[in-house]
């Protein structure tokens, strides 16, 4: 067995099902390239990691964080920042690590250095730097970074932990989907979004925004917005998209009235699919979607809304 390197950086990974959670990529890279995988079949999970350069696979079965933190904590002791998504099992481990181990957490960052981190509060709207005289445990925000594609082949070290003794611990009864409407921006998977645009039509602002929202729902998809949108009270702030907002990784962005401002823009990541629905055929951001509809937002909307048969006061979420 190969000793985890001492004073550096390196992510850690939770792994269910060989399935990496969202943001696992960025935080690995962050990390310089060295990480932990940690989980059920984490072996598998390397092949979908583009920035490994050194993985390490401890086979844990299921996820109990209180037990992996006294696990993880001797086995990391000489290292240095430790970094984990800030995942939901991510942020249930990095408290429980950092306590274990004695060590600050800096949750929430969006870019970590030797000596500490630049975290985001307020909904992703204040940043601070924070320093930290050793090393310490971060949660790093997922679409923050991104990661360069490689065809290098990282090296794959099997690690065994140490058995862990009894300790109250936290009990999976059942792993639910998120819902699209509750859901965080960063982590939604399919957004529809709105502009300016929405607000030129027959219906309201507003309306037309509870409209957007209804139809995401019945899709299976989150609603987002513009700041003209938000700053205007037709969607709350966490539902903003940009470098104000939030920092978004969709597979699938449809863009219903938006023009595609450069602090909009800056916000999208990248997004597999892009969409754009809107009467200038010039503007930004159809001209880098994928499908550029050149058509009056407000009315697609409605005749969309339509043809599904929803409405603006429906209040149920369809999945799948």
């Amino acid at each position: 067995m190969t000793a985890l390197p001492e004073g550096a950086p390196i992510a850690v990974v939770v792994v269910r099902d060989g399935v990496l959670p969202l943001g696992a990529d960025e935080t690995v890279a962050e990390a310089g390239g060295t990480a932990l995988l940690v989980g059920t079949d984490p072996g598998t999970a390397v092949a979908e990691l583009t920035g490994a350069r050194t993985v390490w696979c401890a086979e844990n079965g299921a996820f109990t964080p209180a037990r992996w933190a006294s696990q993880l904590a001797p086995v990391l002791a000489a290292s240095g920042p430790i970094l984990l998504p800030a995942s939901p099992d991510g942020r249930d481990l990095a408290p429980r690590l950092a306590a274990a181990m004695d060590r600050p957490l800096l949750a929430g960052a969006v870019r970590v250095m030797e000596s500490g981190a630049e975290v985001v509060r307020w909904g992703g709207r204040v940043a601070v730097e924070l320093t930290c005289e050793g090393p310490f445990v971060a949660t790093f925000q997922p679409g923050v970074r991104g990661v360069e594609s490689s065809s290098r082949t990282p090296r794959i070290v099997e690690l065994f932990l140490p058995d862990a003794g009894p300790a109250l611990d936290a009990t999976t009864i059942a792993i639910t989907g998120p819902d699209p409407a509750t859901a965080d921006l960063a982590e939604a998977p399919r957004i529809l979004a709105a502009g300016a645009g929405l607000g030129r039509g027959e219906l309201p602002g507003p309306d037309a925004v509870a409209l957007l929202r209804a139809v995401a729902g019945h899709l299976g998809a989150s609603l987002g917005a513009t700041r003209v949108v938000t700053d205007a009270g037709w969607a709350s702030y966490e539902r903003q998209i940009g470098t104000t907002g939030v920092v978004v990784t969709a597979e699938l962005y449809v863009a219903f009235g938006i023009s595609g401002a450069a602090q909009h823009l800056g916000g999208l990541g990248d997004p597999r699919h892009v969409v754009s629905v809107n009467l200038d055929p010039s503007c930004p951001m159809t001209m880098m979607a994928d499908l550029g509809i050149v058509a009056d937002a407000p009315a697609m909307l409605e005749e969309l809304a339509k043809r599904l048969g929803v409405s603006a006061g429906e209040e149920q979420v369809l999945h799948g």
